[in-house]
C-alpha cells in the first residue's frame, strides 16, 4: 500500500534484504561511505526501481531513531520510496514523509 500511495501501481519495485556486508559494499560504491547503511535505493528507470534494506544495521540502529523495530523498518522504506520518487533529503521530503507517516500510523 505504501509503494503503491507514493510511486504508483505501475511502479515496479524490488526489494532486497541485504546484509551488513553488502550494504556496505553497496555504500562504498555508491555513496563513497565506507560503512554498512540501513536503507539504499537506486532507481532503474521512471517506472521502475531497487530498495535494500539491511534489518541487521536497522536493528542496531533502533534506540538511536527511538523506534521499534518494525516501526523503524516502516519509516524508513518510506524514505527510500522518496527517493525513488525522486526527492532529496530536505524540508520538502521531510513535510511529504510525515504526511504520509501519519496516514499510516508509522
Amino acid at each position: 500500500m505504501l509503494k503503491n500511495k507514493i510511486l504508483g501501481k505501475k511502479y515496479k519495485l524490488s526489494v532486497v534484504l541485504a546484509n551488513p556486508n553488502l550494504s556496505k559494499k553497496l555504500n562504498k560504491n555508491y555513496r563513497k561511505k565506507n560503512r554498512p547503511t540501513n536503507i539504499l535505493s537506486f532507481p532503474l528507470s521512471k517506472k521502475e526501481g531497487e530498495i535494500f534494506l539491511d534489518l541487521k544495521t536497522i536493528k542496531k540502529e533502533g534506540k538511536k531513531f527511538n523506534r521499534k523495530f518494525s516501526n523503524l523498518v516502516a519509516y524508513l522504506f518510506i524514505h527510500g520510496l522518496f527517493h525513488l520518487k525522486g526527492f532529496s533529503h530536505g524540508v520538502t521530503m521531510e513535510k511529504v514523509e510525515i504526511k504520509i507517516r501519519k496516514r499510516f500510523e508509522i
